[in-house]
């Protein structure tokens, strides 16, 4: 981090980071559910096709997450989320460009190169390396603020495409990120009173050693599945939502209204977890997400015979999923350790990623094979894997 950059206040770098994180997310990650149904049609192009973009450019960032997360090891975070945040908003404005399947494409792998150095994972890797004990309150009040990005780019996008069309909608989103996430990045990644202690344990040659060491214990590859089904499962419900809906007969505006309601309640479940995390341990809140997930997929399922079920949907996969952005990194450094938390992240990111890349492509092959029923009871049997996985790793870091 340039020394030259004097010391900012924790709680407006932290504020910064959020608003900055709101808008990538809704930029680069939700504009592409909520723009698929303008896309499927304007364009002409197949579902899968379209899917398949998303799914390049998810496994792009999933397979750079181990560089982002060496190089904020090294001391380079805060030009890896300013650039990711610059390359994201350059890409999604030529989105709007595009006429041919190959352009789309290109695009999309560039996204997911930014995508690596400017979304929660390097983000939290660099509070975590940079504030030391401190970095669990500010990824909480992050994600307090950016769990809202989904909340603003359905209806946003949609809008904008339905009065003008969804090339303004992607130009948008693109000055958004360029004009206002760059600087709040610059801002907030500037160190604060706390950095210097906090980093100055991290080494290179401890790093390797950490992750090493991680990768031998049985709890990271149960870990790695764990989270790998909540990335899974929650892509799947995100990317087809509006259409699953759809073929349920269900108005497009309700569609978006349930979609919308899931970012809220990601917030309520963070604050839920903030009034009872001094009594209970980030384990059991863990394991609790997974409880939530697996009622809420039993919701979507019972939704085609009562309706009103898609409000405890809401309620329970926005709050089950929205405090994992929280629990994913505290109990990693709970159950692995701090050493070379970058590189160990970075390395269970590869996984995480690499699911939420498989997912839309996933949903849309069992889609053929037996149309959204199936893909809901899939939703529901791999949150049952993840969650037992989630359980042996507990059980084996506490043996251990």
């Amino acid at each position: 981090m340039p020394a030259s950059l004097p010391p900012a206040s924790p709680g407006r770098t932290t504020l910064a980071l959020a608003f900055a994180e709101t808008i990538v997310w809704a930029g680069v990650f939700y504009i592409f559910p909520a723009l698929l149904a303008h896309w499927e049609g304007d364009l002409g192009w197949p579902k899968t096709t379209l899917s398949g973009a998303f799914t390049a450019a998810l496994i792009t960032s999933a397979l750079c997450a181990p560089v982002a997360g060496r190089l904020i090891d090294a001391g380079h975070g805060r030009r890896l989320l300013i650039g990711g945040a610059v390359g994201a908003g350059l890409l999604i404005g030529l989105v709007g460009l595009v006429r041919e399947p190959w352009q789309f494409y290109a695009l999309w792998f560039g996204l997911g190169a930014c995508m690596s150095a400017c979304l929660y994972e390097p983000c939290f890797a660099f509070l975590t390396r940079t504030r030391g004990g401190d970095a669990r309150r500010a990824i909480t009040r992050i994600t307090l603020i950016a769990g809202l990005a989904g909340t603003l780019s359905f209806p946003a996008a949609n809008v904008l495409a339905e009065l003008y069309d969804w090339r303004a909608a992607t130009g948008a989103f693109a000055a958004a990120i360029l004009l206002i996430a760059v600087p709040l990045f610059a801002y907030g990644t500037r160190p604060v009173p706390v950095a210097e202690a906090a980093a100055s344990g991290a080494g290179g040659a401890a790093d390797g050693a950490g992750l090493q060491a991680a990768m031998r214990r049985p709890t990271f590859w149960l870990l790695a599945v764990a989270f790998s089904m909540i990335a899974l499962t929650h892509g799947i419900l995100i990317t087809h939502l509006l259409p699953m809906l759809d073929e349920r007969g269900v108005s497009t505006s309700v569609a978006v209204l349930v979609a919308s309601g899931i970012g809220p309640m990601q917030v309520a479940g963070r604050l839920a977890m903030m009034a009872v995390e001094k009594r209970v341990s980030m384990n059991t809140v863990c394991a609790c997400s997974f409880v939530f997930m697996l009622a809420a997929s039993t919701a979507l399922i019972g939704a085609g015979a009562i309706p009103l079920l898609l409000v405890a949907f809401v309620v329970l996969q926005g709050s089950g999923y929205g405090v994992t952005s929280i629990t994913r990194p505290v109990v990693t450094a709970n159950l692995l350790g701090r050493n070379g938390f970058g590189a160990i992240s970075g390395a269970l990111a590869l996984p995480f990623m690499g699911a939420t890349a498989i997912a839309p492509t996933l949903a849309a092959a069992i889609w053929t094979v037996g149309g959204y029923d199936l893909v809901r009871l899939a939703v529901l049997a791999l949150v049952g894997v993840g969650g037992i996985s989630f359980l042996l790793a507990a059980l084996s870091s506490r043996r251990r």
